[in-house]
C-alpha cells in the first residue's frame, strides 16, 4: 500500500512534509517529553554546589574566625582565655605561670614544650590544663 496525500481547506499538519507524508513511520507512537526532575535541573545543581561550597568554605575558615576578629588576642587576655596561634608571652598574660613545664625536641630540631596547670577544686581534688607549644606558638591543648 503506498500512502495517499490527503487534501483539506485547514492549515497543514504539522506531521505532513510537502508530499504529503509524515516524516516518522505512522506506526511508531509519538514520544511524550518527560520533564526533567527537579534535583537534575542545571540551576539547581549550581545552586546545591555553591551551597556545599560555602559551607566548606566557612567550616575551613571557621578556625582562624577568633584570630582575624581578635588579632592581638587583647581580648582573650582580658577573660582570661587561650587559642591557637597565641605566643608563650600572651598565654603568661591570659593564665599565668604553669605549675610544669616539659620540654623536648623532634628529630627535626623542633622545640616542643607541654605546660600544666593545676587548678585545686577543693582539697582534695585536682584538675589540670594542658597546653601544647612549638616553637613559642601555641598548637593545642586539652583539660579534665
Amino acid at each position: 500500500m503506498t500512502p495517499q496525500a490527503q487534501t483539506h481547506d485547514g492549515p497543514p499538519h504539522p506531521g505532513l512534509t510537502s508530499t504529503g507524508s509524515s516524516a516518522s513511520p505512522p506506526h511508531e507512537p509519538a514520544q511524550a517529553i518527560q520533564p526533567t526532575p527537579f534535583l537534575c535541573r542545571r540551576s539547581v545543581r549550581l545552586s546545591i554546589y555553591a551551597l556545599l561550597t560555602l559551607i566548606l568554605l566557612l567550616m575551613l575558615g571557621w578556625r582562624f574566625l577568633p584570630g582575624l576578629l581578635d588579632p592581638t588576642f587583647e581580648k582573650h587576655i582580658q577573660s582570661k582565655r587561650v587559642m591557637v596561634g597565641m605566643t608563650r608571652e600572651t598565654v603568661l598574660k591570659a593564665w599565668g605561670s604553669p605549675y610544669t613545664m616539659n620540654v623536648s625536641y623532634t628529630k627535626d630540631g623542633i622545640r616542643r614544650e607541654e605546660w600544666i596547670f593545676e587548678d585545686w577544686v577543693n582539697s582534695a581534688t585536682v584538675k589540670h590544663r594542658y597546653l601544647y607549644f612549638e616553637e613559642g606558638i601555641l598548637v593545642g591543648g586539652w583539660y579534665y
